[in-house]
């Protein structure tokens, strides 16, 4: 079973809230709000799509490029927390 659909559930939730954002961008540009405001919202969708794709690519390092369950030594999942570590950071 994919790991996308595993987590199906929590994905579409994410992504639906995401939908909501784009939607409030959409708004306050057709109601010609201040620049303040559409440029928050727009960093907001932006955190929220990085979160997203932060969550998905740390599935996909762990199950199809790491095989984690089988490393028996502690360096490879070393490896394999530090290259999670630095994605996220890297979408904070």
């Amino acid at each position: 079973m994919s790991h996308t659909t595993r987590d199906k559930k929590k994905l579409l939730n994410r992504v639906r809230r995401i939908k909501g954002q784009v939607e409030a961008i959409e708004r306050a540009l057709e109601e010609e709000r201040g620049c303040n405001d559409v440029l928050q919202q727009i960093t907001s969708c932006r955190g929220a799509m990085n979160g997203l794709l932060a969550v998905v690519l740390e599935d996909h390092i762990r199950t199809h490029l790491v095989d984690v369950e089988g490393a028996g030594d502690n360096d490879q999942r070393s490896a394999t927390e530090q290259l999670i570590e630095v994605v996220h950071s890297y979408f904070k």
